[in-house]
């Protein structure tokens, strides 16, 4: 009896885990600043239309420059675009550029500086530190850092993926057919996350987040039904579900890096840390699980079969919110 109590505690937990509001906070903000021509600079401002920092938040601009004429809101879907036309007096570097509200969002902001006579930059806004300077070509941060963590910090606070790759380590037992599965689900979402960013695969983003909901739904089901005496097609061959169903989640992370947005002149660059980043925050979660679930079935083996179940349903629970959110939306 007191395992069910636990069950329905931790399922009572998961299910009040924040979900889409959550999502629209943590959705970076994209800031590019592009020079037209000698000290005549275009700048777009791109954030979720659903966050705070979207209805209250402000471009703090370079101290040597003004803006020209009124700025040009519009909406682009889920986000909203603001566009103004700057006059710089001399060069924007030792500057500094911000957004004020930041610090009081749960987001970060990326901005990207690209100067006509100069190498390009792109900084890393947090509610820590809501304004950066723009440094000299020598101290210029780098993109592949930036995007780097942008890919972590997707696959950790993307609570869809994160859910997927956990159910996965709930599903299978020994740690080499963990990892088999995994690289099947990393080669799949790679391959979909290339052809998509570069425009050769294209599918509607709201099925495909359906989908994506559907599959995590799939494998809650299956850890909830695996039975000691019993290997059921999706452990027997987990690699293949992994592969399909990493083909949809693909979509999903390319999805996430057009709303991130990707520098002129560095995609290839860009396009591959991202999805190094997303594979560090994968292994990170495989990682933290199966310790985890080394640690309850070392000290307390009865508690084992109950944590999992418990977790399978809080996803389940989860995962059915987000398609039927999804699919009447």
């Amino acid at each position: 009896m007191k395992y069910w109590s636990a069950i329905l505690w931790l399922c009572g937990a998961l299910a009040l885990w924040p979900t889409s509001a959550r999502a629209d906070e943590l959705r970076p903000a994209y800031i590019e600043m592009t020079e037209k021509a000698p000290g005549q600079w275009s700048l777009l401002w791109k954030a979720s239309a659903n966050s705070r920092l979207g209805q209250t938040g402000e471009i703090i601009i370079p101290d040597n420059c003004k803006i020209e004429g009124d700025p040009q809101r519009e909406y682009a879907g889920s986000n909203i675009l603001t566009r103004l036309a700057l006059r710089c007096d001399g060069s924007v570097q030792g500057n500094s550029i911000g957004l004020k509200g930041l610090e009081l969002s749960t987001t970060d902001a990326l901005v990207r500086i690209a100067p006509i006579d100069s190498a390009m930059q792109t900084l890393r806004l947090t509610p820590d530190q809501p304004t950066a300077t723009l440094a000299k070509p020598s101290v210029i941060s780098n993109v592949a850092a930036t995007y780097t963590i942008l890919g972590v910090e997707h696959i950790l606070l993307g609570f869809d993926h994160l859910f997927f790759v956990l159910a996965l380590v709930l599903l299978l037992k020994g740690g080499w057919l963990v990892a088999k599965t995994v690289t099947a689900f990393t080669i799949a979402h790679s391959l979909t996350l290339v052809g998509s960013t570069l425009g050769l695969l294209s599918l509607p983003p709201q099925p495909v987040e359906a989908v994506i909901a559907l599959s995590i739904i799939f494998l809650a089901i299956e850890v909830v039904k695996a039975k000691p005496d019993e290997i059921r097609l999706s452990e027997r061959f987990p690699w293949i579900v992994a592969f399909l169903f990493g083909l949809l989640h693909g979509f999903g992370f390319a999805g996430a890096l057009a709303e991130i947005g990707l520098p002129e002149g560095d995609v290839p660059l860009a396009l591959l840390t991202f999805n190094l980043g997303v594979e560090i925050g994968q292994l990170v979660i495989v990682a933290v699980a199966l310790a985890a679930l080394h640690a309850i079935r070392k000290f307390q083996g009865l508690w084992l079969q109950p944590t999992k179940t418990a977790m399978a349903y809080g996803i389940g629970i989860i995962s059915t919110y987000w398609f039927i959110e999804r699919v009447v939306a």
